[in-house]
């Protein structure tokens, strides 16, 4: 990316651009929804959720997760400057951005995100980012869940044809006009976390549970 246009997208006038064409790009795709009601109804019965995906596959939901604007769900990312601009586009979305990562602010945006979980019972989590390993699950979520008393609601993202970057997660963006479906996880709910070894099993759990939706080709 040219440094001119990393400047014009670190604006407020920029984001909005870019907002725009990225809603405009997503409203290409032929988008297929699957088992949306299983977290909804826990949320509409009164419990706690927490939406999550691997790095690799969050911008195909962009477009589709504005209609989760009413809910208001907060949104861990990162203090870096394409987290800025990342921010900016979640904002527009409709989702409350907190600031943050494991490498920089990470303890006090998890308990801001706890606090707001607790308040609005819906948050969303992106599992390996900002910066991998792919593939691994951080304790965070675990964390997070724990703390906001919260089931784990995991996302997972396919296209008839994308475009694959060569970045640590290899980075998804389906192509215009194509099938994509995001397909949602049963909730997952955790057990018995009285102790580190508990914490390492649960963390593991999900992994495992969520490894075979990443893309590796």
């Amino acid at each position: 990316m040219s440094k001119s246009l990393k400047r014009f997208l670190n604006t407020e006038f920029g984001i909005t651009v870019l907002y725009h064409a990225i809603r405009g790009f997503q409203g290409t795709y032929r988008l297929v929804v699957e088992n949306e009601k299983s977290w909804m109804d826990h949320l509409s019965a009164g419990g706690s959720v927490i939406i999550c995906c691997w790095h690799q596959q969050f911008f195909s939901a962009i477009r589709h997760f504005k209609n989760y604007r009413h809910l208001k769900p907060p949104l861990m990312i990162s203090r870096s400057g394409d987290g800025g601009v990342i921010a900016g586009v979640a904002t527009r979305t409709g989702w409350d951005i907190v600031r943050g990562s494991s490498s920089r602010g990470g303890s006090e945006a998890l308990e801001q995100m706890a606090s707001l979980l607790r308040q609005r019972r819906i948050a969303a989590h992106v599992v390996d980012g900002p910066r991998g390993p792919a593939g691994t699950v951080k304790a965070g979520l675990v964390r997070l869940a724990q703390l906001g008393n919260a089931v784990i609601a995991p996302f997972y993202v396919t296209a008839e044809h994308a475009w694959f970057f060569r970045s640590w997660d290899r980075f998804m963006v389906p192509k215009p006009f194509s099938r994509v479906r995001l397909r949602f996880g049963d909730p997952i709910a955790l057990s018995g976390l009285n102790g580190p070894g508990d914490f390492e099993r649960e963390r593991l759990r999900l992994e495992d549970i969520m490894r075979p939706g990443l893309i590796c080709g």
